[in-house]
């Protein structure tokens, strides 16, 4: 989602282009805002958007081995805008940033493994195309066939994937069909769509070794040019494929010094049918924390959420699924997959992210 990353991404931005001695202008009447009275349309709001300042393809999801045994996989693609050079018809200029995230957590090793690569839009190398989803780093790629199906390909040194997405279900528009707030002010909003219960066949590769694996994914794509609010201190947010066929979302934006800035929640039924929640009927309750042992963080790693009359316990795979990114973005976060328990039954699986718990974020 878009509160998700517009901290890190900006901040590896901002470092990207200190090296280059490129200045990072803050704002740009070349950018467009994010309005209330657009309608997206499909295909074509599948793919890039370059008049806007921030945009990702985020997947999170669920694998289960051969022989039974489960995974969890994040695959994030951004695209940045540099808001420098667009004047420039040099094949060089630094117009656009490409950034790519892969992390496989995998209880057999213990912790979350992870893999970053960025650089900027150019050459055929490093792109975002309009129209459909077509996103390329390197050898790292996210395409979106003409069947609606996904393909992800992306190896590192020790670890990689090759899967396939097959939607099971309509795109789901968040908030108001797609407009969704992210704080106070009408302008702290995302356009913001995804598309929960993806089935996912394929391939990890573990030292060049694979397993053949299946299981669920859901994909959030967003696109931005606002900040967050000056208040917030950092988020928790989850996304869930429950076992009916339902989708879960729901997320908090935590308030320096106690409380919150913003909430959402909404839950699909399998037939389609949405429920949002009040931001007076979210909470979100830390039953048990774990303490980092590279950063001395405490994460709530086990969350109860209530959304109305649901309360939903979230439970992680394992607890070692911090994500520490200082050396490309400057920030570090956990992010990682949790079973989803209603009435002490299990009920689905999702991913859970939370933020700020290293320090406040610095926007």
């Amino acid at each position: 989602m878009w509160i998700k990353h517009s901290t890190s991404i900006i901040a590896c931005v901002t470092l990207f282009f200190s090296v280059l001695g490129i200045e990072v202008s803050a704002e740009s009447g070349r950018l467009k805002p994010v309005t209330p009275d657009y309608n997206l349309s499909f295909p074509v709001d599948f793919g890039a958007h370059d008049d806007f300042r921030i945009e990702w393809w985020y997947i999170t999801g669920w694998l289960e081995t051969e022989d039974k045994k489960p995974l969890g996989f994040q695959v994030t693609f951004f695209r940045y805008a540099t808001e420098q050079n667009h004047d420039n018809p040099s094949r060089f200029a630094a117009k656009y940033l490409i950034i790519a995230h892969l992390a496989l957590s995998d209880p057999a090793v213990g912790k979350l493994m992870h893999a970053e690569k960025s650089a900027r839009e150019g050459f055929d190398l490093a792109y975002a195309k309009p129209g459909n989803t077509e996103v390329k780093l390197d050898d790292w790629t996210l395409v979106r066939e003409e069947n609606g199906r996904y393909q992800v390909d992306m190896q590192a040194d020790d670890f990689g994937l090759q899967l396939s997405f097959t939607p099971t279900q309509m795109v789901m528009l968040q908030d108001q069909k797609g407009f969704s707030r992210k704080g106070p002010k009408p302008e702290q909003a995302s356009y913001y769509y995804s598309e929960p219960q993806l089935s996912v066949s394929g391939k990890v590769f573990r030292h060049h070794k694979h397993v053949v694996v299946s299981g669920r994914a859901w994909l959030d794509h967003e696109w931005s040019t606002a900040l967050l609010d000056s208040e917030a201190d950092g988020w928790d947010w989850v996304g869930a494929n429950l076992d009916d066929g339902s989708a879960l979302i729901a997320f908090q934006i935590r308030r320096k010094g106690g409380g919150k800035v913003w909430s959402y929640a909404a839950l699909r039924d399998g037939s389609g049918n949405m429920t949002f929640f009040e931001p007076d009927q979210i909470e979100f309750t830390p039953i048990r924390t774990w303490r980092s042992p590279q950063t001395d963080a405490i994460y709530p790693v086990a969350m109860r959420i209530r959304t109305g009359e649901f309360e939903w316990l979230l439970t992680p795979l394992l607890d070692a699924q911090e994500l520490d990114s200082r050396q490309s973005t400057a920030e570090v976060y956990w992010e990682g997959a949790v079973t989803i328990t209603k009435n002490n039954k299990p009920i689905g699986q999702g991913y859970l992210e939370l933020t700020g718990y290293v320090k406040s974020l610095t926007l």
